[in-house]
């Protein structure tokens, strides 16, 4: 949906503009082609950050690449020396590169071993699915793979690993094959499997929801924030967030008067969501299920919040020592 950011985005010359996923440089290269703008971009993948070094050599100063979380973008920010800026986007979720790669396991249509980890640190799938116990299991594919046989594939994950361990991305899809056979849908059986066990190890919707903190804490008055997620539950707090930040009040009845609320950090771009066009998911399959929203920043003051207010849910347990990468 380049065309779309671009145009949510609106870069003009002079601005800087923060691209906190910045991947293959699609975004990045769209933002320094349509204005004479600065870019900071960020990737927590030391992979994207690498592949990225010729388009900075391009870019006559005007690029500065980051190795860095995008919930920590304040923490890059002020290494940089930059306070408040004009614009952020964020494309949320595993990235095309990411998913090729066989060797980075998110994927199962080829074999890898089981890993998912985008920054390269901190416990693999492997290790989820090898130290959660069976109800733990079930808990993570439920609440952030939503997949409604959980209990199932839980139980079929253990009930192997009991037998020789799960390290790679085809013996997991069997496994859940297995349990719940060819699905009804489209999807292949054990795509709400890997989702789940990916958003675990990156802490992909905690990261998100603090993200959008960080954004509005240092995005200028008129400033625009642009995120495109890729799946429901990311949708759901990008949707909570913007809601609740353009809102200049709450409930209200004949019965009851409206409750006060802080001034609105945001004015919302987009009424409702966009989405890919034919002509684009018929060039980029992976692009169907893509869903943007984007706001204005107004000059009210940032406010504090809880990243689990907006829809990051909450597991009944720590994953694992250090969770994360």
């Amino acid at each position: 949906m380049l065309a779309e950011v671009l145009e949510a985005l609106a870069p003009k010359d002079g601005e800087t503009i923060l691209d906190g996923t910045f991947g293959a440089g699609g975004y990045t290269s769209g933002i320094l082609g349509s204005a004479d703008c600065q870019v900071v971009a960020l990737d927590r993948d030391p992979t994207a950050i690498a592949g990225g070094e010729a388009l900075v050599q391009a870019s006559d100063g005007r690029l500065r690449l980051v190795m860095e979380r995008f919930s920590a973008l304040e923490v890059a920010l002020d290494g940089l020396g930059l306070d408040l800026i004009d614009g952020v986007v964020l494309d949320v979720g595993v990235s095309s590169m990411q998913l090729d790669q066989a060797g980075r396991g998110f994927s199962f249509r080829n074999d890898g071993p089981l890993d998912m980890r985008m920054g390269g640190d901190g416990p693999t799938a492997a290790d989820l699915v090898a130290d959660l116990d069976e109800k733990e299991l079930a808990a993570v594919l439920r609440t952030l793979g939503e997949e409604r046989r959980a209990g199932a594939v839980a139980r079929a994950i253990c009930a192997e690993r009991a037998k020789e361990p799960i390290i790679t991305t085809l013996a997991l899809a069997r496994t859940v094959e297995r349990a719940i056979g060819r699905p009804t849908d489209p999807i292949h059986a054990a795509t709400r499997t890997f989702q789940a066990l990916r958003i675990a190890v990156n802490e992909e919707l905690s990261e998100l929801a603090l993200a959008l903190f960080a954004a509005e804490k240092r995005l200028k008055p008129g400033g625009r924030l642009v995120v495109v997620a890729f799946h429901s539950l990311e949708d759901r707090i990008v949707k909570t967030f913007l809601t609740d930040r353009s809102r200049t009040s709450f409930g209200g009845s004949r019965h009851a008067p409206e409750t006060p609320v802080p001034p609105a950090t945001f004015e919302l771009l987009t009424r409702g969501v966009e989405t890919p066009g034919e002509a684009e998911v018929s060039v980029n399959p992976r692009a169907r299920s893509a869903r943007l929203r984007a706001a204005v920043r107004t000059d009210a003051p940032a406010r504090d919040g809880d990243p689990f207010a907006f829809g990051a849910p909450r597991l009944p347990f720590a994953l694992l020592s250090g969770g994360g990468s």
